[in-house]
């Protein structure tokens, strides 16, 4: 009990302070120290006292303080650990309080990469942060309730060679005595308030192009330096969907610039920080690899938060679909404009049937704090979708509309939107809500019903109840009709999958016709349902490694390699300036020159050596992962692996660190594994050593 007291306690604090105090702009001076890990500002916040308080509170995590002075005059204050606390100086009405400080982040402001190597090709030193929900306040004095809403203008000083970004306008960019001459400083103004969690900085060797919109928002598109020829490909589409999302919502973008950079071993996907989103470096793709794994979704989804979020804010979380589940279906919304209707309800009929699968374990609703991120985003979507297909398209935009008008730079909840909703039709919004964001199950067969006016869908649907009642020689013939028609590409696929029903011939037979589209996802349907290949169907199957996908093509390579033992040296030798999607070609290349025949032992220990470089920097955690896993699957587990898990298990990157913790533990159960994990602590440097120690211990 004494837990959920503390938790109710701290709540009601924070819901008085927002009623009796109202802070209004920041303006802050930000330091950084890479090489520290460490970051210094001064910051000056003004804030209205609207009725009797006795201490105001500041979330400050792990923060040192000083020279803390209210209305001119330094006073005392004491600082929790958490959060700042004044309790002296300030009076009802206008106030100003500045500080200078000092913090080392554990998260949400991250060091990436060498700053050491800043003059070479493998420059790779970024400082990014991840705000995600409430944590700005790890870097940046500031407020963890999301219904405090500030006007943030960031001030950021460091090194001359980098690209600073921030949110808002970039003013100017000058010097700011006093400075070695080494630094700049880059000055960023907002003019409308925000939540504390939406303030980001992003710096880096980045290269920048803009475009203007037709309503004159400037857009800018940020990249790597040496990833300059990947602009096009990487933010395709861009302006149109920004353009249509503008239409479609019928409130005109509420911020002056949209700006869009990608990081290096970000957290997630993407972070929709207002007028500026960073995203993940994975998504900076070349023209074959936007055809395996492209930004639109992202990109579109980060760009819908910017009104769905930004603009206006869910007071708490178990409102949080007003923000995903908006995102989520906008962005829907802005590819149907790109793909086409097809495209959009395949999508929706992909995720009712994850809907569908996860309620046998996923019974928490959409109106609930606790609620996954598949409930909030996606049965948020859908909820959407119902509701949007109910009262009319005409209806729900408007409704849209003057939701977002009313409550512009304000927080809501979900009953503020469903009050709109009630205004412009006679829908039945108290139905709506118990049945879809109240009741912890998906109904498949209901959701199901919104789709099937499209005949894709539709036919997939169909598809499946038909086939069990038709003979062989009659499930034959509909296949090879259906494979050689216009139907959507996804039911093509469907087709591919349920050839493994047929004879034999016939299945190679519907495979070539399959081939013969010309399709990328039929044919890597293809690549994917045939693990043993006829020496027939050699030469159609082998066609899949000049496919303009990385992903097929790694597919279809390994598939031959283990079909075709004679082949084997061939394949290999083909391969060898493959790089693929993250890689993912090299190291299929290295992997088969690894385990190819013992006539090769010296290129194979080199073809070892060379995999060992993918596990290290600069090498981001999507490549290091997956070559340390191929290494240790192969038994190839020498110092380097060893070093590399160790690091792996430090890195900021949750998914990595549990890959890595994972492995280790199973490999220091092996007492020869764990002798040289031993002799590796006796060379390792101090916080290498601390968790090898851990690691001993666990395990002793």
């Amino acid at each position: 009990m004494k837990y959920f007291y503390i938790l109710f306690f701290t709540f009601s604090l924070v819901a008085q302070q927002t009623r009796k105090v109202d802070f209004i702009q920041c303006d802050a001076l930000v330091q950084l120290d890479f090489s520290e890990k460490t970051i210094k500002g001064k910051v000056t916040y003004t804030f209205e006292v609207l009725s009797a308080i006795d201490t105001i509170r500041m979330d400050a995590v792990r923060i040192d303080f000083k020279n803390v002075i209210i209305n001119n005059k330094e006073v005392a204050y004491k600082n929790s650990g958490k959060e700042l606390l004044l309790f002296e100086g300030f009076t009802k009405g206008k106030n100003t309080v500045s500080f200078t400080y000092e913090a080392k982040p554990k998260q949400t402001l991250y060091f990436t990469g060498d700053f050491d190597s800043a003059q070479s090709d493998n420059f790779t030193a970024q400082i990014w942060t991840q705000g995600q929900g409430k944590n700005t306040s790890h870097w940046l004095p500031s407020f963890d309730d999301v219904n405090e809403k500030v006007i943030f203008n960031l001030t950021v000083e460091f090194d001359k060679d980098f690209e600073v970004l921030s949110n808002g306008i970039l003013t100017s960019i000058g010097e700011y005595p006093p400075l070695s001459s080494d630094n700049k400083v880059w000055y960023y103004k907002m003019h409308k308030p925000m939540s504390s969690y939406l303030v980001m900085l992003a710096i880096g060797n980045f290269e920048k192009q803009t475009t203007r919109t037709k309503s004159g928002t400037t857009l800018e598109f940020y990249l790597d330096k040496k990833d300059v020829s990947k602009f096009e490909t990487t933010f395709r589409y861009s302006k149109q969907m920004f353009e249509f999302l503008e239409k479609e919502i019928g409130v005109k973008y509420p911020w002056e610039v949209y700006r869009q950079v990608p990081v290096r071993d970000f957290l997630y996907a993407g972070m929709e920080n207002t007028t500026s989103t960073i995203f993940s470096q994975d998504f900076v793709v070349d023209s074959i690899g936007f055809n395996d794994k492209n930004y639109l979704n992202v990109n579109a989804h980060e760009l819908a938060h910017q009104w769905f979020g930004d603009l206006i804010t869910a007071k708490e979380s178990k409102h949080h679909w007003l923000q995903e589940g908006f995102a989520t279906y906008y962005a829907l919304l802005a590819e149907r404009n790109v793909f086409g209707d097809d495209y959009f309800y395949n999508q929706l009929y992909q995720s009712a049937l994850e809907l569908k699968q996860a309620n046998s374990y996923d019974s928490i609703p959409i109106l609930n704090e606790k609620a996954s991120s598949l409930t909030f985003y996606k049965k948020g979507a859908w909820a959407l979708h119902v509701l949007r297909t109910n009262v009319g398209e005409k209806n729900f935009k408007k409704a849209v509309q003057n939701y977002l008008k009313k409550y512009a730079f304000k927080n809501v909840t979900t009953d503020d939107f469903l009050a709109e909703i009630q205004k412009v039709s006679r829908y039945d919004v108290v139905s709506f809500k118990k049945n879809w964001l109240e009741n912890p199950t998906f109904n498949l067969e209901e959701a199901i019903g919104y789709l099937v006016q499209n005949e894709s869908v539709n036919q997939l649907v169909e598809f499946g109840k038909t086939n069990k009642h038709l003979s062989n020689e009659a499930l034959f013939d509909k296949f090879k009709t259906m494979i050689q028609s216009k139907v959507y590409y996804t039911v093509k696929q469907e087709i591919v999958y349920e050839t493994q029903n047929l004879t034999e011939a016939q299945q190679l037979d519907i495979l070539k016709l399959a081939l013969a589209t010309n399709d990328t996802k039929v044919r890597q349907a293809v690549a994917e349902v045939l693990s043993r290949i006829p020496l027939s169907f050699k030469n159609d199957f082998e066609t899949l490694l000049n496919d303009p996908s990385y992903i097929t093509k790694e597919i279809a390579l390994f598939r031959l390699w283990t079909n075709f033992e004679a082949d084997r040296d061939r394949l290999v030798a083909m391969s060898k300036d493959w790089m693929g999607l993250n890689y993912n070609l090299k190291l299929a290349h290295l992997t088969l020159a690894i385990v190819g025949s013992n006539d090769h032992a010296v290129a194979r220990e080199k073809a070892i050596q060379e995999l060992e470089t993918y596990t290290q920097l600069p090498y981001e955690a999507s490549v290091r992962e997956p070559a340390l896993e191929t290494l240790i699957k192969l038994g190839k587990i020498s110092d380097v692996v060893l070093e590399q898990l160790i690091d792996a298990s430090l890195h900021h990157k949750w998914q990595f660190v549990k890959f890595a913790k994972d492995n280790i533990r199973v490999l220091i159960s092996n007492e020869e594994i764990r002798e040289k994990f031993i002799l590796l602590r006796n060379r390792s440097n101090e916080i290498q050593k601390e968790r090898i120690d851990y690691f001993l211990k666990e395990t002793a």
